[in-house]
């Protein structure tokens, strides 16, 4: 029978937005290659009555309920009480699990606080978990005919707990009869209308594989799953569908998965042997930055310049202070004139340049904030230069800090596209 989970990550930590919960994502990942589909995922703070709540909720909608979190020795670590609680039973004594608690604190050359105690005490009824990388036993109950498993929050103790004793029990007892499968595909450059648009009846939200679009930080993800009787059928479906999404948005496709574009932009410098600079303005060393966070970005980035002055943009690049006084810092004619300088500087194949108006202030009606000139030139210089340059003119929206993330991508995808010979951004 089809399996469906319901997670559940505990921590006031996690409500209040201090921490980001990765647990779930990952569990939903994993759980999904057994063939397990999840229902929903729930962030509850510590409080008991809150965490019973919750964990009687998942254990009616789900199958299998997931619960990280809340297992520490504090006053605030209240889950295995609510996982009582929520069981109708008393939480007792386990001896195993101090032991393995107190030699945890003797190999630290240290004496076990009173308070880890509780660590050792567990819903009666239900079973203890070892933990191979900390102090706090896991613990798996029965609610309702559904199985519950409990967890540290700490990630890799998580992780750990799931690889060694539940995976395989999972995979056995609540493995689905289908097999879920998932992909990915990153763009850059097309609004996500537009990428909807182009994606058309791939999706209509009856289909199998289901696509869908998400946006972040400028960058429109489409999200492919398929849910099939078998893995062979499954991997032909979710490829047919990988490979129609590609074909339907072309070159603004960049990656898949965690595929970044400074990634995307290196492999194919290194693919073509060809080498860049960068000369930056309002971004500030970020383009450079993305493509050096790359590992392997020495063998195609031959270096930058951040002339954030005028005066720098003179001294360093170049750039004829008539130009600056013609058309202003912030203008396709300066743009041109630091990549221009950068090319000429570094020897590299190509060069790019921006500059722009990041904001808050420094506005005006003919050039508000946001506006941001992106060139590049590529080619040789000297007495048979063969340089040819474009431009691209940015009105971006926003704050600061995403004006300068935006401006530094399209920098990157503007790059690729001209290597690949494919369409101007819109």
């Amino acid at each position: 029978m089809w399996m469906d989970a319901v997670i559940l990550s505990i921590g006031d930590e996690l409500v209040r937005g201090q921490t980001v919960d990765t647990n779930g994502a990952w569990l939903s990942v994993e759980l999904a290659k057994l063939g397990i589909g999840t229902l929903y995922h729930k962030t509850v703070g510590d409080g008991q009555s809150h965490i019973t709540q919750a964990i009687r909720e998942a254990a009616a909608a789900g199958s299998l309920v997931m619960v990280t979190g809340g297992l520490g020795p504090t006053d605030d670590d209240l889950t295995r009480q609510g996982l009582a609680e929520a069981l109708g039973v008393p939480l007792v004594f386990h001896e195993e699990s101090l032991e393995a608690i107190s030699a945890i604190f003797a190999r630290r050359n240290r004496p076990m606080p009173e308070q880890n105690r509780i660590q050792a005490m567990y819903p009666q009824g239900g079973e203890v978990i070892a933990n191979s990388c900390g102090t706090a036993p896991g613990i798996k109950a029965k609610l309702d005919g559904a199985t519950v498993y409990v967890t540290p929050g700490v990630p890799h103790e998580m992780v750990a707990m799931f690889d060694h004793s539940i995976r395989g029990e999972v995979a056995e007892s609540h493995g689905g009869l289908e097999v879920i499968l998932t992909e990915k595909i990153n763009t850059f450059g097309l609004g996500e209308s537009t990428v909807g648009q182009k994606l058309g009846d791939l999706t209509d939200r009856d289909r199998n594989p289901l696509v869908g679009t998400t946006v972040g930080g400028g960058i429109v993800s489409v999200r492919i799953a398929c849910q099939f009787a078998d893995a062979k059928t499954a991997d032909q479906q979710l490829r047919r569908t990988i490979n129609d999404v590609e074909q339907r948005l072309g070159d603004f496709v960049f990656g898949r998965g965690d595929m970044s574009l400074g990634q995307a932009l290196v492999d194919l410098l290194c693919r073509k042997a060809l080498t860049i600079s960068t000369a930056e303005s309002c971004t500030g060393g970020l383009l450079g930055q993305m493509i050096t966070d790359v590992p392997g970005a020495s063998n195609v980035y031959a270096g930058g310049w951040v002339t954030y002055t005028d005066k720098m943009k003179t001294s360093q690049l170049g750039v004829d202070p008539g130009l600056i006084a013609n058309h202003g810092a912030v203008s396709e004619a300066v743009a041109c004139a630091m990549a221009k300088g950068a090319l000429e500087r570094s020897g590299s194949d190509i060069s790019i340049g921006v500059t722009g108006i990041a904001g808050p202030g420094g506005g005006s009606a003919n050039k508000p904030v946001g506006t941001v000139w992106v060139a590049m030139v590529a080619g040789c210089v000297g007495e048979n230069s063969t340089i040819k340059s474009a431009a691209q003119l940015l009105n971006l929206a926003g704050h600061r800090t995403a004006i300068r993330d935006r401006a530094a991508k399209y920098a990157l995808q503007m790059i690729r596209l001209h290597l690949m010979g494919g369409n101007e951004m819109s």
